[in-house]
């Protein structure tokens, strides 16, 4: 999935407005086949004329008959609150706690507050406020985050080529559950060394592997299959990850 920022500005042309409700159904629904008869007609008027912001309309398509028959009705619970992150905030569920209280949310207040829970939420406001499309944020990691949150945002996003629902059950239940990392995993559409595996570039500030060491800044190129281990080379170094971003 891509990872572009898209932002609906007032002086936005109906251009614009058709690649805006092209890319939330993307994001939101999970890289469908969306038919004609299944778009939200109305919704995506309303975004164009501007009587419904990009957040809003987030709203519609999140709780929308397609969504929920998808997600909600097809998936086992855990999966569905884990692709509802994966959606609506762009990242993976942390931990358990995450989870555990979205599920209870879900039981006891219905599916449309499970929805609601996460774009009223402080975090979808700062990351994308009211007109950015929800994007995969995982893949450029925050400074000094944990290394167990790309991993798990990896298990979860396996590229342009997937259907988020085609898998109903969860892919991080385990891992929650027993507060442990995701293995990342090639993808079996991926031929290691042959060219076609995806490359990282991680930013590493306070790190250099040789001597004399020093104060600096150094980036390193490395295969999906590689990341695991040299980012534990990095942590071994006491070095702080800056970015990584796929190239």
């Amino acid at each position: 999935m891509s990872s572009s920022t898209l932002e609906f500005w007032p002086t936005s042309t109906a251009e614009d407005a058709q690649v805006i409700i092209r890319a939330v159904y993307k994001q939101v629904l999970g890289n469908p086949h969306v038919m004609d008869s299944e778009r939200l007609v109305a919704a995506e008027s309303q975004l164009c004329n501007g009587a419904l912001s990009v957040r809003e309309f987030v709203r519609a398509v999140a709780k929308s008959d397609f969504y929920r028959s998808r997600y909600f009705e097809s998936c086992a619970p855990y999966r569905f609150v884990e692709l509802n992150f994966l959606h609506i905030l762009g990242r993976a569920p942390q931990d358990q706690t995450e989870v555990s209280a979205h599920i209870v949310r879900c039981v006891a207040e219905g599916y449309d507050a499970e929805i609601d829970s996460y774009i009223d939420s402080d975090e979808y406001t700062n990351a994308f406020g009211e007109n950015v499309v929800p994007y995969y944020r995982g893949k450029s990691s925050a400074a000094n985050s944990k290394q167990v949150g790309y991993n798990r945002m990896f298990a979860l996003d396996r590229g342009p080529a997937q259907v988020d629902s085609s898998v109903t059950s969860s892919q991080l239940v385990a891992a929650l559950g027993g507060n442990m990392a995701n293995k990342i995993k090639a993808s079996s559409a991926t031929v290691i060394g042959s060219g076609t595996e995806k490359r990282f570039k991680i930013t590493v500030a306070g790190s250099k592997f040789d001597a004399p060491r020093r104060v600096s800044t150094t980036e390193y190129i490395v295969s999906a299959s590689k990341m695991t281990p040299q980012i534990k080379r990095i942590n071994s170094t006491n070095g702080k990850i800056v970015s990584i971003t796929e190239i």
